[in-house]
């Protein structure tokens, strides 16, 4: 369930706010091979099922930057910013991928907005999320992402 805000003012008084969790969403192989294709790492590990069910972790697994690419699209299911001009990725102040992603997983995000700042012709947030798998014990990426939006 999304939060909407509109205008830079609302968004303001949600800082410190637990924005909820998004829908789950599977990693298939085939969204792991559109991936190893579109950044050319195709290293065995994500892309040979055969050859990756007999290493480490038993399946092939999601690239984790694939894991940090979806980030965006589940954090537009927690957060809807009306009323203004852009919106920016800003970047990220530290992620980590304590687990990987089986092929087959389903993947959610849970995100907190934890700061929330003036930067000149909008405000910058800061946003705490983890990325937890389905029945997982540890999340597939814990991150700080930093976002701008402008009136």
């Amino acid at each position: 369930m999304s939060i909407t805000v509109n205008g830079l003012d609302e968004l303001k008084k949600l800082s410190g706010s637990d924005l909820g969790t998004s829908e789950w969403i599977e990693v298939t192989q085939e969204r792991i091979d559109t991936f190893a294709d579109a950044t050319g790492d195709h290293q065995w590990i994500h892309v040979d099922p055969e050859k990756a069910a007999a290493g480490p972790f038993g399946a092939p697994i999601a690239h984790g930057y694939l894991t940090l690419s979806l980030f965006i699209p589940l954090f537009t299911e927690l957060l809807d910013v009306q009323g203004v001009t852009t919106k920016v990725n800003y970047g990220l102040n530290k992620v980590r991928f304590p687990s990987p992603v089986k092929v087959g997983s389903r993947i959610r995000l849970a995100g907190k907005l934890t700061d929330v700042e003036d930067v000149p012709g909008g405000v910058q947030i800061t946003v705490d999320g983890t990325i937890e798998i389905e029945g997982g014990a540890k999340p597939a990426a814990v991150l700080q992402s930093l976002s701008r939006f402008y009136a």
